[in-house]
């Protein structure tokens, strides 16, 4: 069932996967210097390798680093399209990392920690991310367990320049999604947002990141190799695990670092947060950009880190799902709740509630966009904010009606 996004229903079977970031490691007590300019930012991190059937082994990488950028290929944005197909020739690959990687940045958390085995009393430790900036005036997204437990966070942006007072402005309660800014900025490059409802399998994609967390905005190549993924995803010690749905699969090698940054379609377009890889088998994972859109217009726009809700659990239609619930739609959300002895799956007086939606419907649409092609609710509701109105198209006893829903903020 999915409670918005949250998942963890019979009917459901989840991949194994490992977030991607560069784990933890101990450092010594003072806060290291970040500066700006081209100087860059030392930074020591562990490398965790996934071997064998779940097998952990840890490396150490210093880095020092002077975050300059390597020259690429300028070449004209036109010609990526040609009727309905997409040209992805070297050319244009080198158009689209031109374009992109200015604003694709290095992300360094700092926790501090205390405790009896602490030398000094504390300790620090530091992980490497990846972000991508989406205004001038310097607010970022990534990953929430990019920045999980910070105490500081320091950006370092493509052309070497290190940015310390940076906020963390707002999670998402219901996906690995996390919001920064950086303060004191007018004029920093953007990326450009796509939309993550049109992509299709085959297309290809280019991921972006801050690889093993040495090695800034490294580029690779792959396809859209699937979309609508249910995984479970664990940190490098296998300690935590999210279960994590409707995710963009992708065959561009995504490695730990990575986490937080672009997924990007042949025009430079943002369409999905590299999250997640299956290290055995060479897949990714990201989360459909769309997802985030309502969340962000809500923090930029309001100051208010809100995410938009519907207030009920659900399951997505499959063949066999709609087989065992007797449904007779091949896709979109069935609402019930499999963990409830009684399958009520409407929170009382939430959204859907006040609008008539009852258990065992099945929404088929949100606005004009039909749930399971174009997204799961989850990924559809995420991109409206708290206090839109939405017409939902939904399925009862056969016959299909539509209402309209006030969308609240998720408490």
């Amino acid at each position: 069932m999915e409670n918005e996004n949250k998942t963890n229903d019979d009917w459901r079977n989840y991949s194994s996967v490992k977030k991607t970031p560069a784990s933890n490691v101990p450092a010594n007590n003072s806060t290291p210097k970040a500066r700006k300019g081209n100087g860059g930012l030392i930074a020591i991190v562990v490398i965790s390798l996934l071997i064998g059937a779940g097998g952990l082994a840890t490396g150490i990488i210093a880095l020092l680093n002077n975050n300059k950028s390597q020259p690429v290929a300028t070449v004209s944005a036109d010609g990526y399209y040609q009727g309905n197909s997409i040209e992805f020739e070297e050319t244009s690959i080198a158009g689209v990392v031109s374009k992109v990687t200015p604003a694709v940045v290095s992300i360094i958390s700092e926790t501090r920690s205390s405790g009896y085995y602490s030398l000094f009393g504390s300790s620090t430790s530091q992980a490497a991310g990846t972000g991508m900036i989406v205004s001038a005036d310097g607010y970022i997204l990534t990953n929430k367990h990019v920045i999980e437990g910070a105490t500081k966070v320091y950006i370092v942006t493509d052309s070497g320049d290190t940015y310390e007072d940076v906020d963390i402005v707002g999670e998402d309660p219901l996906n690995d999604v996390a919001y920064l800014k950086v303060n004191n900025v007018d004029n920093l490059p953007t990326i450009t947002l796509g939309d993550s409802k049109t992509i299709a399998v085959g297309q290809p994609v280019l991921a972006i990141g801050n690889a093993l967390g040495a090695y800034q905005n490294t580029v690779t190549q792959g396809i859209v190799s699937g979309t609508g993924r249910s995984v479970t995803a664990s940190d490098s010690s296998s300690s935590k695990s999210e279960n994590l749905t409707d995710m963009i699969q992708t065959d561009a090698a995504i490695n730990p670092g990575n986490s937080g940054g672009p997924l990007v379609n042949a025009a430079g377009e943002v369409i999905g947060i590299n999250t997640a890889v299956a290290s055995a088998n060479g897949m990714g994972f990201a989360i459909p950009i769309s997802a985030t859109k309502g969340m962000l217009a809500s923090i930029m726009n309001n100051g208010k880190a809100e995410r938009a809700y519907l207030g009920l659990t659900y399951v997505s239609v499959t063949a066999e799902v709609a087989k065992e619930a007797n449904l007779n739609v091949t896709q979109g959300a069935y609402i019930y709740n499999s963990s409830s002895r009684s399958g009520e799956a409407i929170v009382k007086n939430g959204p859907a509630d006040k609008a008539g939606l009852k258990t065992k419907d099945v929404i088929t649409k949100v606005g004009n966009v039909e749930v399971g092609r174009a997204g799961s609710i989850s990924t559809l509701i995420g991109e409206y904010k708290v206090g839109d109105t939405v017409e939902l198209t939904y399925i009862r006893d056969g016959q299909t009606y539509t209402t309209n829903v006030t969308l609240e903020a998720y408490k």
